[in-house]
C-alpha cells in the first residue's frame, strides 16, 4: 500500500502543476491569446498557430527544448533539433525558396520604379538599429532586432542566427511574426495620416505585359548582381530567386509545386513550433523583450511611413500617376501588405484596383530586407 501511495505521490509531484512558475502561466495565457488571434481573427494563422503552440509546449514541458549536453542520456528534446535548423539558417532559406516559387515578380519587372519604394521602406530598419544602440543593445543585437522593421520573419531569424544572437531569437521572431500578422491593423492609420483622400483615389494605369524571357532572366540577373555586391545574402536571395526560376522557367513544374506547397508547409511547421519554443518564461519575460517589441513597432511604423512618403514624392514627379498608398507595401509582408494597399485604396474609391501595382514594392521589399541583412553581416562578421 505504501508503494502505491509513494508512486502516486511521485506522479502527482512530477506533473506540471507542481513545477510551473507564475511566468509560465503568463506565457501559457499569451500563447492562448495568440491562438485566438490566429484562429478566430485569422491573423497570419499559418505562422501564428505553430508559434503559439510551441510557446504553449515549452512553458508546460521545458525539456522539449533540452539540449543533448544537458540531458542525462545524451538525447535532446524534440524541438531542440528543429531549432538547430533555425540556428543554421536552413529553415529561413527554405522559406525563401517557397516564397520565390509562389510569387509573381512581373509587377516589379513591369514597373522598376517600385524598387525605390521597396528600398525606402527599409528606412525603418536603420532607424530601429540606432534606437536599439541608444537603448543599450550591442551592435550585433541591434542589427538583429532592427530587421523586424522589414516585417520579414525568416530574415529576422536568419540574421539573429548569423550574428550569434540566438538568445534574442525568440523575442525577435515572435515580434516580427506578430507585426506581420497585424499589418492590416497597424498600417492603415499611418497610410491615411500621410495621404489625402484625393491621393488615395488615384487610379494607376494598367501595367505593361511582361514577357517570359524577362521573367526568366530576372531571378538570374538579380542573383548575380546582389550576391556579387553582398555575398552574404546568397542563402536568402539565392533561394528566393531559385524558387522564382522554378516557377517562371516552366520546365520544372514538380519542383515548383513541391517548393510552394509540401516543402513550404513542412518548413513552416518546423520553424514555427521551434521559434515558439524559444519563448520560455525565463527567456521571454524580461526588459529586453519589452524593448524589442517597442523597437519592432517603431521600425515597422517608420518603414511604412517612409514607403508612403516616397510614394507621395513619386506621385508629384509623375504628375499624379502614382498612388502613394502602394509605397506602404514596401515592407516585406508578402502579399498581405499589398492587400492592405488595395483595401485602403478601395475604401476611398471602390473601383480602384491597386493590388498588382502594390506587389511591385512588396517584392522589392523582400529583396531590400535581404540586402539590409547582408549589409549588417558584411559589417559585423
Amino acid at each position: 500500500m505504501d508503494y502505491v501511495i509513494d508512486t502516486l505521490g511521485n506522479l502527482i509531484h512530477q506533473s506540471a502543476f507542481f513545477n510551473l512558475t507564475v511566468g509560465n502561466y503568463i506565457m501559457i495565457v499569451v500563447a492562448c491569446i495568440f491562438l485566438y488571434l490566429a484562429i478566430k481573427k485569422e491573423y497570419e494563422p499559418l505562422l501564428l498557430v505553430p508559434i503559439a503552440f510551441g510557446m504553449l509546449l515549452v512553458n508546460m514541458f521545458p525539456d522539449i527544448m533540452l539540449s543533448p549536453a544537458e540531458s542525462e542520456n545524451g538525447v535532446g528534446g524534440l524541438l531542440h533539433y528543429f531549432y538547430l535548423l533555425d540556428e543554421w539558417s536552413i529553415m529561413p532559406s527554405l522559406i525563401f525558396l517557397g516564397v520565390g516559387a509562389m510569387t509573381d515578380f512581373g509587377p516589379l519587372i513591369a514597373n522598376p520604379k517600385s524598387f525605390l519604394m521597396g528600398a525606402a521602406a527599409q528606412f525603418g530598419i536603420y532607424v530601429a538599429y540606432f534606437l536599439a544602440i541608444f537603448m543599450g543593445f550591442n551592435d550585433k543585437a541591434a542589427a538583429a532586432i532592427s530587421i523586424i522593421g522589414g516585417a520579414d520573419g525568416p530574415t529576422s531569424i536568419f540574421l539573429a542566427g548569423k550574428l550569434g544572437q540566438t538568445g534574442l531569437m525568440g523575442p525577435i521572431a515572435v515580434a516580427a511574426y506578430s507585426y506581420m500578422s497585424l499589418v492590416p491593423i497597424i498600417q492603415p492609420p499611418i497610410m491615411k495620416l500621410l495621404t489625402t483622400e484625393k491621393e488615395r483615389k488615384i487610379k494607376m494605369e494598367q501595367l505593361r505585359p511582361v514577357s517570359k524571357l524577362e521573367k526568366i532572366l530576372f531571378p538570374i540577373v538579380v542573383t548575380i548582381v546582389v550576391t556579387m555586391i553582398l555575398p552574404d545574402t546568397a542563402p536568402l536571395v539565392g533561394m528566393l530567386m531559385l524558387g522564382n526560376l522554378f516557377r517562371e522557367s516552366g520546365v520544372v513544374k514538380q519542383l515548383t509545386e513541391t517548393a510552394s506547397n509540401a516543402l513550404m508547409y513542412i518548413v513552416v511547421i518546423l520553424l514555427g513550433t521551434s521559434v515558439g519554443a524559444t519563448t520560455s518564461a525565463e527567456a521571454f519575460l524580461n526588459i529586453d523583450t519589452i524593448k524589442i517589441v517597442v523597437l519592432g513597432l517603431a521600425a515597422f511604423a517608420f518603414g511604412t511611413a517612409s514607403g508612403v512618403i516616397i510614394g507621395k514624392i513619386m506621385c508629384k514627379l509623375s504628375g499624379g500617376k502614382i498612388n502613394p498608398l502602394i509605397g506602404s507595401a514596401g515592407v516585406s509582408a508578402v502579399p498581405m501588405a499589398a492587400r492592405v494597399s488595395q483595401k485602403v485604396g478601395a475604401e476611398a474609391d471602390p473601383s480602384n484596383f491597386l493590388l498588382m501595382h502594390a506587389m511591385g514594392p512588396n517584392v522589392a521589399g523582400v529583396i531590400g530586407t535581404a540586402v539590409a541583412a547582408g549589409t549588417f553581416m558584411a559589417i559585423f562578421l
